[in-house]
Formats: structure tokens, sequence, C-alpha cells
């Protein structure tokens, strides 16, 4: 669903950038549309994110500190993402501005152990 593409447009463009990192609007908006399922979750951003928020009943935002975000990328493998100086620069500046994030998204601890932030997530969605 999430490919590298103009987030204005949705062309499909070459190489790799977190710029171009966007989702597939139309699979979005089926997925969403899809009542088969009594709950969806969607994970993760993309540049174009504020083209389909209007359709999710509640955003979280997963929110840590400073030292548990360098201490869970010290955990990555270097080829992952944040691997590369240059990418943990940007991650630590998006972290400090906040600006790739719904400013309407419900803040969830996620410094929390994995099964208390599940939790508050389904507890938060009303599930």
């Amino acid at each position: 669903m999430a490919f590298q593409g103009n987030p204005e447009t949705g062309e499909p463009t070459d190489g790799f950038t977190r710029e171009h990192h966007i989702r597939d609007i139309g699979k979005v908006r089926s997925l969403a549309a899809d009542q088969d399922s009594a709950v969806t979750f969607f994970c993760g951003g993309s540049r174009n994110f504020s083209k389909f928020l209007d359709l999710f009943d509640s955003v979280f935002v997963l929110e840590v500190d400073l030292e548990t975000l360098h201490r869970r990328l010290d955990e990555r493998p270097d080829e992952e993402w944040g691997g590369k100086q240059e990418e943990r620069n940007l991650i630590v500046r998006l972290h400090r501005t906040k600006e790739d994030i719904s400013k309407d998204g419900v803040v969830i601890n996620a410094t929390e152990p994995l099964a208390r932030v599940v939790d508050e997530i389904v507890h938060r969605s009303g599930k």
C-alpha cells in the first residue's frame, strides 16, 4: 500500500526518499470502507496522510522521549531506516518539531511495555 510517489499527485517516482513515501489513497479508502472486519488499524506514516485522515475514527500518535528514541534506533541494524547519521539527524529534528504528525492525534505513551501500549490503543479506540 505504501510506495514512492509525489504526495500531491500520487504519481510514482524513482528512488527512495522520505519525502516521497506515500500511501495509495484508493487502497486506503477501500480498506477503510470494508465492513467485513470490526476494526482495522493502519500503522506508519506517509507524506500524503492529510488526504485520507478523514476516513479514520481515531488517529493515535505513539510518542517517546528522546532517550528512548535513541536507544531504539541503536538497537536497529545499520541498514534499516535510522542507521545512517543523516537519517538520525532528521529523525531527531522531526521528533522535536513534530511536523510530520497529525495535530489531532491521540497521544499514546509508547515508552510503556508493548502490551500496555496495545491495551491503551484498543481501550481508546472503543473496541
